[in-house]
């Protein structure tokens, strides 16, 4: 069967998350999952839209977000007012700020921050916030709960990943023979030497595993933290995103820098380029300036157009 649908249609459609299954009037149905995760509720409505209106099937993005395949092209409106009712809804297509990708660091053994509640508060105030917002290009936000870097979040636009410095008390150092620190390290970066441990801050990851290893309370404490890394790129062409050159400290702070980073490629970008080339022919160092910064933020209406 040959595709008889107007091209118009298929462009109407395509922007609230519907894309073609080629070959056919049938459409796939991507649907948000905030986060990644939808309650038991929600996953029943879908089973049941997916009999109703699809396939059948029911599909995972590479980003955690769902599709269902199969929906006819006259079924869309009904099926969208079918699956609202448990608050679901399509998009996260065209050049926007896509859905939020989070590892499931707030149940992890290693995660080392709450990854659902700020992944969910980046999904409120920029996804749905900036709906609305046009791009140069799509944006894509992951949030990774340690350096494990489960969810792969630096081959996205933009990258909040999860740290914890270790705080040392060299005073209490003994410089012990077997080192339970140097020993345990995952990264082989920390050392006795000279009678005292020392980390390579070059080698050290910040995983946060040496906190409250030594016997001698030298690691106790851990000051908790995130790396932002920018312009990583996933496709034809990948890269992995640059890390700021600072760590970001509290919630409100990482949220600031990621909307100072939408706004700097709303107001900066090119149509058709990606971040990470904003961020080349920007420079990467006056690209963090800005980031770091407040200028963007008190400009925002202005950038936005308001």
């Amino acid at each position: 069967m040959a595709c008889t649908l107007h091209p118009d249609d298929i462009k109407s459609v395509k922007g609230q998350g519907f894309l073609l299954n080629k070959g056919t009037n049938c459409f796939n149905a991507r649907i948000v999952a905030p986060c990644g995760k939808i309650t038991a509720e929600q996953a029943a409505v879908l089973s049941k839209a997916a009999e109703l209106y699809g396939s059948g099937e029911i599909c995972f993005t590479s980003r955690l977000d769902i599709e269902m395949p199969g929906i006819p092209f006259e079924k869309i409106p009904e099926f969208q007012e079918y699956i609202g009712k448990a608050g679901l809804y399509t998009g996260g297509t065209g050049p926007k700020v896509r859905p939020i990708v989070s590892c499931k660091g707030t149940t992890c053994h290693f995660g080392l921050h709450d990854t659902f509640d700020l992944a969910q508060k980046m999904h409120d105030r920029f996804y749905l916030g900036y709906h609305h917002i046009t791009l140069p290009h799509k944006f894509k936000i992951a949030v990774g709960g340690c350096p494990n870097n489960c969810v792969k979040p630096d081959t996205n636009d933009l990258a909040v990943i999860g740290q914890r410095v270790p705080q040392v008390d060299l005073e209490k150092c003994k410089g012990c023979k077997v080192c339970q620190i140097e020993v345990n390290c995952p990264m082989k970066a920390a050392h006795v030497k000279d009678g005292k441990i020392a980390i390579d801050p070059a080698v050290c990851n910040r995983c946060g595993r040496c906190i409250g290893k030594c016997p001698f309370h030298v690691f106790d404490e851990g000051k908790d933290a995130y790396l932002v890394r920018i312009g990583g790129r996933w496709g034809k062409t990948v890269e992995r995103g640059t890390p700021l050159t600072q760590l970001i400290v509290g919630q409100e702070n990482v949220l600031n820098l990621v909307e100072k980073a939408i706004l700097l490629f709303k107001e900066q970008g090119v149509a058709g380029e990606r971040f990470n080339d904003t961020i080349k022919r920007l420079g990467f160092e006056n690209v963090e300036k800005m980031l770091l910064g407040d200028e963007l933020l008190q400009r925002k209406d202005q950038i936005l157009g308001k």
